[in-house]
């Protein structure tokens, strides 16, 4: 397998513990350069040859009904427009199972922003006049648009992920109410939406055997596997790169209905590429979202705060053509010791686009419902929020009965409150108060699954003077990637940083799971250690020009035998103005346990970015849905606002030195997403101690805090 020549399959192997030189330490992003140069080429920005012609969607002005007929009569006269593709005309795909994915392929429309014709021409902005040319005659059907405590739900077969819907422990029920202190509320979080500074794009081109996807994408690979069966083509018919994404904190992890748009337009005019960006306003219908949630969480304890029992209640909304569960009750199952729990989950129906993947999709909304909760109970004890995290600390995972990796969420909170100074905090509500603002702290734990994809693999290329080429078909979608697996690859064939050549983000390099879950660094580094063992076994550390070796990682060490996560403390300071209500968060704080920091550079960087990200949430975020016709009314990031500078004013993010050797052999877990986690709760619990007014709903705007 490990002959110049070779192009031998992948081996299973488990990689050894890979010493550090390099990882832990400060290394410049290996892309830097490129990206405030602008040499950096985005999804509809890479040079390709032929004519290029430009895409642009027309989308549905109806939530539920039937196309009677597109008029693209006066698109055609457009001098630029050269075709208008639609549910008559489009190329025929193989497989519309998947009716997310079913672009332009019958007259059904199944949610308001559903693409029902598709403009093609020589620029973007004729093609953007023509799609307002186009007029489309639409049949509308009664539709349901609104999620509400109202709304019918059901019990989903599984949750994201692949979770349990429901389980139950004990009797707790019975334990609620017999409990000498109870907490029963109901928490919810609206709709949010994702919003990268590249929107998704394409640039699509069919050369009559193969279809070359230049793809804004967290998972070159998936696209390729998801895509080739809907389009009737073999998987090496399909190529599919994405060397710089612009963000997507999960919105690209799966293929959407634009990349199956920008294929057929490719198909439709072979040896022409075919760019097409989705506008900011479209996003918001076609590119998946967070849906909203409602959590009915009930606590039962004793009158020192230690847990009895509790219940997760929580329901969600789904579309009609394609079922998503988000998983929000899933951390409560592990998070505190008690005898008895039970959690569910009840997704509704309606006729709206499909939810998907947003940072920490179920931990994010679930753990803002179990941490405002527990804060809810700290009140009702009389005992410190910290102290009450601490009492219901479990010996091991209360879910599955293993022993945890490396539980240290008891340290992070020491740690935290000795940096905010907690000890200062004033035991009552509405105790400070500093001129016209009201000044309070709260605290909320955080917690991420440990997740890693075996099968990842990697290429290990000689390239004489002591060089080397990397190659996994890994994407970097903004969050580092690309440095710090230049990092692992140094250490793992022990050389310096600069001799590693690093290829990555395209589905001819070997394959690569999605850059999401925080499981990309975890499993694409694996995968590069195990390469690297293989190839020093084979080659020695001396090894000519031209040799290679490819190798898969396998599982690594016991993780099937312990409770496998990453946790973390948020601390928040916020001030409520006496007479406005206007919230502002003057400080936030993060301490997390996740394993070896790779580069704490852009370490540092994913957790305060994630730590903004949950401030957004708290203070900002809500979509909104017009309940007559299921229009997203807050579709731009003016009606839609997301945190700024000056939103953001003592930010700071530390962790824990450790090392996992249990997680991955860098000794590394993933930090993308934990950053998010609890820090809207943190925010809530702060405004209570700052006014004494409980809020349960997201965002915490400043009608709330008028009547104190």
């Amino acid at each position: 397998m490990s002959s110049p020549d070779s192009t031998a399959a992948a081996t299973q192997i488990v990689p050894e513990q890979v010493p550090s030189r390099a990882m832990g330490r400060h290394l410049d992003r290996q892309d830097g350069v490129a990206k405030v140069t602008g040499a950096a080429t985005y999804a509809v920005e890479h040079p390709v040859d032929g004519d290029v012609l430009h895409a642009w969607l027309v989308t549905s002005t109806t939530a539920r009904g039937r196309v009677l007929r597109v008029d693209a009569s006066d698109a055609l006269a457009h001098p630029g427009v050269r075709r208008v593709l639609d549910h008559t005309s489009a190329p025929r795909l193989a497989d519309t199972e998947d009716r997310e994915l079913a672009v332009l392929q019958d007259e059904h429309i199944g949610f308001r922003g559903q693409i029902v014709a598709l403009v093609v021409a020589t620029s973007s902005e004729a093609a953007r006049e023509g799609a307002l040319l186009v007029r489309v005659h639409q049949d509308e059907e009664a539709a349901e648009v609104v999620f509400d405590e109202h709304s019918a739900t059901y019990a989903p077969e599984e949750v994201n992920a692949g979770a349990e819907t429901d389980t139950v422990d004990g009797d707790p029920d019975a334990a609620l109410a017999a409990a000498p202190v109870t907490v029963d509320a109901t928490y919810t979080t609206p709709h949010e939406f994702n919003s990268p500074m590249e929107p998704h794009a394409a640039t699509a081109t069919w050369d009559g055997a193969l279809l070359t996807l230049h793809d804004s994408t967290q998972a070159v690979h998936a696209v390729r596997a998801t895509l080739a069966p809907v389009l009737g083509l073999e998987p090496e018919q399909v190529r599919v790169l994405a060397p710089y994404v612009g963000g997507g904190f999960g919105s690209k992890g799966l293929p959407h209905a634009p990349e199956v748009a920008a294929a057929l337009a490719a198909l439709a005019f072979p040896g022409h590429p075919v760019r097409l960006a989705v506008t900011r306003q479209q996003m918001f219908a076609l590119t998946g979202y967070r849906t909203a949630t409602r959590s009915r969480v009930r606590l039962g304890a004793e009158p020192d705060g230690t847990l009895v029992a509790l219940r997760h209640d929580t329901t969600s909304q789904t579309s009609r053509i394609k079922e998503f569960a988000e998983q929000s009750a899933t951390a409560a199952r592990m998070m505190y010791a008690a005898p008895h729990r039970a959690t569910t989950h009840r997704v509704a129906a309606l006729d709206v686009p499909v939810p998907s993947w947003m940072r920490a999709p179920g931990e994010m909304p679930g753990m803002h419902a179990h941490e405002v909760a527990l804060d809810e109970l700290a009140v009702a004890t009389g005992v410190d929020p910290i102290d009450l995290r601490e009492r219901n600390e479990p010996e091991v995972d209360p879910e599955s009965g293993k022993p945890f990796n490396g539980r240290r969420l008891v340290e992070c909170l020491r740690l935290g409150a000795e940096r905010f100074g907690w000890s200062e905090r004033p035991a009552r509500p509405r105790s400070r108060a500093e001129g016209d603002w009201w000044v309070g702290t709260g605290v909320a734990s955080a917690t991420y699954p440990m997740l890693f994809s075996p099968g990842n693999t990697a290429r290990i290329r000689s390239l004489g003077e002591g060089r080397y080429g990397v190659d996994v078909g890994a994407v970097d979608l903004g969050t580092g990637a690309r440095t710090v697996l230049v990092q692992i690859a140094a250490d793992a064939l022990r050389v310096a940083p600069d001799c590693i050549d690093l290829a990555i983000g395209d589905t001819d390099l070997p394959f690569a799971t999605v850059a999401g879950g925080s499981s990309g660094t975890s499993s694409w580094g694996s995968a590069i250690a195990a390469a690297a063992q293989q190839f020093r076994h084979d080659h020695g550390a001396t090894p000519d020009p031209g040799l290679h070796t490819t190798a898969a990682s396998g599982a690594y060490t016991d993780t099937d035998g312990h409770a496998m996560h990453s946790f973390g403390a948020v601390f928040a300071e916020a001030r409520v103005h006496r007479w406005t209500g206007e919230v502002r968060v003057s400080r936030l704080h993060g301490v997390y346990s996740v394993g070896r920091v790779i580069n704490p550079m852009t370490a540092r960087s994913q957790l305060l970015g994630a730590l903004t990200m949950g401030l957004s949430a708290a203070l900002h975020e809500e979509g909104w849905r017009d309940p007559r016709t299921g229009h997203v009314v807050t579709q731009d990031l003016a009606t839609y606002h997301v945190a700024a500078h000056a939103d953001v004013l003592d930010l700071q993010a530390e962790w824990l030195e450790e090392e996992d050797h249990l997680a991955t052999p860098m000794g590394s877990r993933g930090i993308g997403e934990i950053g998010i986690v609890g820090t809207s709760a943190a925010v809530a619990n702060a405004t209570f101690h700052a006014t004494g007014v409980r809020v349960r709903s997201l965002p915490i705007t400043a009608d709330h805090f008028l009547d104190i």
